[in-house]
């Protein structure tokens, strides 16, 4: 499967565009998490915890992606968008959402 951010795969006509395609992924970031990430905000510095589950949400996103593009015949997802999104919830914690969509095409 072909995914790109641009309009077009070069050197590859598009034969049929099969619709918008998406996938979205919400991981709930423990209470330790949001501690030691709390922390991190105060002294400075990167934090591996949240970063480790951003990536994780992106590559299920995008997965599920790819699974409804193959799902409707497609061999490439093109105009590919990626958007982030921390939720507060009630108890005080944090979701982290991740949604990835696209335009599913048949390429010639």
């Amino acid at each position: 499967m072909i995914i790109t951010t641009s309009p077009t795969v070069e050197g590859r006509p598009i034969r049929e565009y099969c619709g918008l395609v998406n996938g979205e992924a919400i991981l709930g970031a423990n209470i330790f998490k949001d501690f030691f990430a709390g922390i991190r905000d105060i002294v400075g510095g990167r934090s591996g915890a949240y970063e480790k589950s951003l990536q994780e949400a992106r590559r299920t996103a995008i997965q599920e992606m790819v699974q409804a593009a193959q799902s409707v015949g497609a061999d490439a997802i093109i105009g590919v968008d990626i958007d982030y999104e921390s939720i507060a919830i009630s108890n005080g914690g944090t979701m982290l959402m991740v949604a990835a969509s696209g335009t599913a095409v048949r390429l010639d």
